[in-house]
């Protein structure tokens, strides 16, 4: 299983890409608002995983700046999990 979190901005986002065992595929990596960028992180995530439901890629709801994104991935066959950037923030101060 691969967890991929990605915090989405206008321009860029941010991926950290980590295995069920605890090995880090990517802590790092910074992927542009475009669809070269949304096929470089496809290409990371489909060379480490050859099935798309092993895959759990998490993100929050910012508006339209990741609806690409999101309609991409879905497109690939992951599952995705959208959060609530309130509860995001709320977790983090707790």
């Amino acid at each position: 299983m691969i967890y991929v979190e990605i915090d989405i901005a206008k321009d860029k986002h941010d991926c950290y890409i980590v295995t069920s065992d605890g090995v880090f595929i990517s802590d790092n990596l910074r992927i542009t608002n475009t669809l070269e960028g949304f096929n470089t992180l496809h290409s990371i995530i489909s060379s480490n995983c050859q099935v798309a439901s092993d895959v759990r890629i998490g993100l929050e709801a910012t508006g339209h700046y990741g609806i690409n994104l999101e309609n991409f991935l879905r497109t690939k066959g992951y599952q995705l999990t959208i959060f609530n950037p309130l509860a995001v923030a709320s977790f983090r101060k707790s």
